[in-house]
């Protein structure tokens, strides 16, 4: 039987402890002693999120040998060496997509009860982004999308034993070096935006934002801070399974690791893409 316990006195969780949809989880006061969630119920979840990611990269690859036929609209250049063709058809296709991805993602924050489906969308809807900037952009260099994978991979079990093991723990210091990498980098696009108005930085504001090692460094730390996230996600789903949470907090918890596993793949690809691109233009 689900109950409610409107006297617990809990710590105040902090103002951004996790992804947004996890974050939600840790002020969750039900609690069942019968059909509780489990780490097991969560990871079948979480893999139904990825089989349909996969979905979307199938229905991204039929969709491109559909139009393969249709007139070039825009000829697209990106990292400034990798260049791809594009039919009206195509850009409407993955514009209205990665449109219906967002809507999907904020509709998940905000009214968890839709999880199972707006997560899934959200994750076909990734899936088939995922798969244009792989086979469409990356034309010739498709095998970073492998290699994106297998890195994403070996970095979740990282921080998955990182973890487990009690080496490191969502506690107080945790949270500050989270936060200060946050507000560092939020820091460094603010001021980026300021100086760009500024007519006197606007040149070496341009010329710091130009330079690939920047750029470099910046994807970098948006990879550590994805990375670290996920720890926070794992204590936030131990947290739901430990404390008798009802088990339909499954597929919130499921959706939530999705969501900072996508972001990791994407970081380490756009790391990727940037030095082949590098090496294109050296070879070139």
């Amino acid at each position: 039987m689900t109950t409610v316990k409107p006297n617990i006195v809990r710590e105040r969780p902090p103002l951004l402890r996790s992804n947004p949809i996890l974050n939600k989880l840790t002020r969750v006061r039900e609690r069942t002693d019968t059909d509780a969630a489990t780490y097991s119920g969560i990871a079948v979840k979480t893999a139904c999120f990825l089989v349909a990611t996969l979905i979307g990269i199938i229905i991204q690859l039929i969709v491109m040998t559909m139009t393969a036929g249709e007139p070039v609209w825009q000829t697209i250049t990106v990292y400034e060496n990798f260049t791809f063709s594009l039919s009206m058809k195509e850009a409407a296709i993955v514009g209205g997509i990665a449109v219906a991805g967002l809507v999907c993602q904020l509709l998940s924050i905000f009214i968890h009860s839709i999880i199972p489906v707006t997560g899934t969308l959200y994750s076909i809807c990734q899936g088939y982004v995922i798969s244009f900037m792989v086979f469409k952009v990356l034309t010739g260099y498709e095998y970073l999308g492998l290699e994106a994978l297998l890195l994403t991979v070996a970095v979740v079990a990282a921080m998955l034993w990182l973890y487990s093991s009690g080496k490191v723990r969502d506690g107080k210091t945790f949270r500050t070096v989270l936060y200060s990498l946050i507000l560092g980098t939020v820091g460094v696009s603010v001021l980026s935006l300021i100086g760009s108005l500024i007519p006197v930085t606007r040149p070496y504001v341009s010329m710091m934002l130009g330079n690939p090692a920047f750029s470099i460094a910046l994807d970098i730390l948006g990879l550590v801070i994805a990375a670290l996230f996920l720890i926070s996600d794992f204590s936030v789903v131990d947290t739901c399974v430990r404390e008798g949470y009802p088990k339909k907090y499954e597929w919130y918890a499921a959706f939530g690791l999705v969501f900072t596993v996508i972001w990791i793949y994407l970081k380490i690809l756009d790391l990727l893409m940037r030095f082949a691109g590098k090496n294109k233009s050296s070879n070139d």
